[in-house]
């Protein structure tokens, strides 16, 4: 015998507190279950149960309560959950952070209704992430590889490039040996409006569009929304991922504004609060996001994560970074310093860390690991340097000292630096990677191997080609 969904009606509003609207007399009222406030003008809202006991319910309303009456608006609790409509159809589309279409396009005529809250992993059928993802970023592929079903944050600041980073990552990302490109699943949470243009317009020139789905909440819509973003856009992901067998690309912009909703509605239901007033729980909260990514034993599908946050002053040890760097396996860091001196992309090398690198050196070529050993060791002791010689002055050091100086210059211009619509293979890379390292003597490369050295070294290269030249004249 199945069991039918009551709607309870209720008008005993008891107060409107900032987002929140308190109902009394509730007996059966369910964590998460969705209410629907209707306006004495007939307007009607939707909002879910955020706490519960006895005699009353807390109700988080998603589109605000500015104009919500006490004394005559109705709340109906439906006795379900938010789900959202997902299907493939949804690529090439751009939703608002409900699910709803906003880009004057048709309602999806076909998919499957999805708890936005996504069914947990079963930890053992996970499998362990391994296949390497060419980003055509040789600071990512060269020394912090991404691989597929990892989450690797981007930590930026304000007015670094972190939102081209995460476009030319989105249109270049390529699963080496698979001729399939990723779909992508992009969410902006809470940005301004030209933040969210640019991507629009990117993903529409570059025909990324077409295998994107966007989903867009602006900084000026209630926190609410900026709550449910990222788990609408990852019930997609884990249809398009689990469902239909694709490979999935999560871009979660900005973290730090799902972050700062975190504590406006914490505020709200007065709460007491933790580090910089965020609420206690916002490490499980993160990680319930963070979570749903990963591949399942014997699914072709998989999903990758790529949060962006952008740290308050800086402060990598501010709480949402901080608390995401323990969820995540590893981060990005952008520089500030690298961004002012025309560098792009500005990534601070020796701040950031991808933790399954080595399953990526795995894949790609058998000197890749230590030539990017190599390139941290020397770069490492090129910036010590550089704070040596502006007390000293250069010419106070020794002729090595200066060739360390040489090759930070080169590492930074040459490798790190690249242009937005330039796409490096990971072989094309690691050239770059040996010709930086040729500044220095063979002495000095102590981490790779004698053979690597002999096989890829440019010197051993060009004598093996005049050689070869030699005989066949």
């Amino acid at each position: 015998m199945s069991m039918e969904r009551i709607v309870r009606e209720y008008t005993s509003i008891r107060e409107v507190r900032g987002p929140l609207v308190i109902v009394e007399g509730i007996g059966d009222a369910a964590y998460d279950e969705i209410v629907e406030i209707e306006l004495a003008s007939g307007e009607k809202r939707r909002g879910r149960v955020l706490e519960t006991t006895r005699g009353y319910a807390v109700v988080q309303v998603f589109e605000g309560t500015s104009g919500i009456s006490p004394t005559t608006a109705k709340a109906r609790f439906t006795a379900r959950t938010l789900e959202v409509k997902v299907s493939s159809e949804m690529l090439g589309r751009v939703f608002n952070g409900l699910g709803e279409p906003i880009d004057g396009g048709p309602p999806l005529i076909s998919g499957v209704w999805r708890d936005i809250n996504g069914d947990p992993l079963n930890p053992a059928a996970r499998d362990f992430p391994t296949d390497f993802i060419q980003t055509g970023v040789s600071g990512i592929d060269g020394m912090n590889p991404l691989v597929r079903g990892q989450k690797l944050p981007i930590f930026s600041g304000s007015g670094l490039p972190h939102n081209m980073l995460a476009a030319q990552i989105a249109r270049q990302a390529t699963v080496r040996g698979e001729e399939e490109e990723f779909a992508v699943v992009f969410a902006a949470i809470g940005v301004m409006y030209d933040e969210a243009m640019f991507f629009r317009k990117f993903f529409e020139e570059t025909g990324a569009i077409k295998r994107a789905a966007m989903f867009v909440t602006l900084a000026e819509e209630p926190p609410m929304i900026r709550l449910m973003t990222p788990r609408v856009a990852l019930t997609l992901a884990e249809h398009l991922a689990f469902d239909l067998g694709m490979h999935v690309l999560v871009i979660l912009t900005d973290m730090t504004n799902y972050g700062e909703a975190l504590r406006e509605i914490s505020a709200a239901r007065e709460e007491i609060p933790g580090r910089q007033g965020y609420p206690g729980y916002m490490y499980s909260d993160l990680a319930s996001i963070y979570e749903r990514a990963g591949r399942i034993l014997g699914g072709k599908g998989s999903i990758t994560q790529m949060p962006i946050l952008t740290m308050p002053n800086d402060d990598i040890t501010h709480p949402i970074p901080d608390l995401t760097g323990y969820i995540t396996e590893g981060q990005i860091v952008l520089s500030r310093e690298l961004w002012n001196r025309g560098i792009y992309p500005p990534i601070n090398i020796l701040m950031s860390l991808s933790r399954l690198r080595g399953e990526a050196y795995e894949r790609t070529r058998e000197d890749h690991a230590n030539v990017s050993d190599q390139l941290y060791a020397a770069y490492s002791r090129a910036v010590e340097l550089r704070s040596l010689a502006a007390i000293v002055g250069e010419e106070s050091l020794s002729d090595i000292d200066r060739r360390y100086l040489r090759f930070g210059e080169a590492f930074e211009q040459r490798f790190l630096r690249q242009g937005f619509y330039e796409n490096r293979s990971i072989e094309e890379t690691l050239v770059l990677g040996w010709e930086v390292l040729s500044i220095l003597p063979e002495t000095e490369l102590y981490r790779i191997k004698d053979e690597y050295i002999r096989k890829y070294h440019p010197a051993y290269k060009k004598a093996a080609e005049l050689e070869a030249r030699k005989i066949k004249e």
